[in-house]
């Protein structure tokens, strides 16, 4: 089964207005300070909202105990055109009283590798995607870790079912 994802943009006054098949409406333009949306940016946002929402499912059902889940994105994007981002980095950070180290890097290691649609697309291109995690577990053994799990890209991308 697929999914059809609809948008409708409307250019006004310089900026950008789109219409989402649900119903949002996102702006695009170059003015941060009216709260209008870079496209590059909300790639690497969209890249680590999908892996998140990856990461914090499979991590639930795995049982960890998080108090507190943060993540970091930067992408870096070239100046020559097309500006396309060359790299990014996506690190999750956790906290809890007590954390699976193991648990962590699977989950995301399953998000970049078969869940998130966003990281396969991204990776499918030249961007290289690294995918860390630093965790802050307390309890009564308190420790804290961190590493790269996985990098994808360039060029490549999981198996897609047709």
């Amino acid at each position: 089964m697929r999914r059809e994802r609809t948008v409708h943009l409307v250019h006004e006054d310089g900026r950008y207005t789109a219409t989402t098949g649900t119903g949002r409406r996102p702006v695009y333009g170059d003015a941060a300070t009216d709260n209008e949306l870079s496209p590059v940016e909300m790639i690497v946002a969209s890249l680590a909202a999908c892996s998140a929402m990856d990461v914090m499912s499979i991590v639930t059902k795995k049982r960890q105990q998080i108090d507190r889940y943060e993540i970091h994105a930067v992408g870096d994007q070239r100046d020559e055109f097309p500006q396309i981002l060359t790299e990014a980095t996506v690190t999750h950070e956790v906290w809890g009283p007590v954390i699976a180290e193991a648990a962590i890097r699977r989950a995301i290691e399953l998000s970049a590798t078969k869940y998130c649609p966003v990281n396969a697309m991204v990776s499918a291109g030249a961007t290289v995607v690294h995918h860390r995690y630093r965790i802050h577990a307390g309890g009564e053994r308190p420790y804290e870790a961190e590493g790269e799990v996985i990098a994808t890209g360039p060029y490549q991308r999981p198996d897609v079912l047709e």
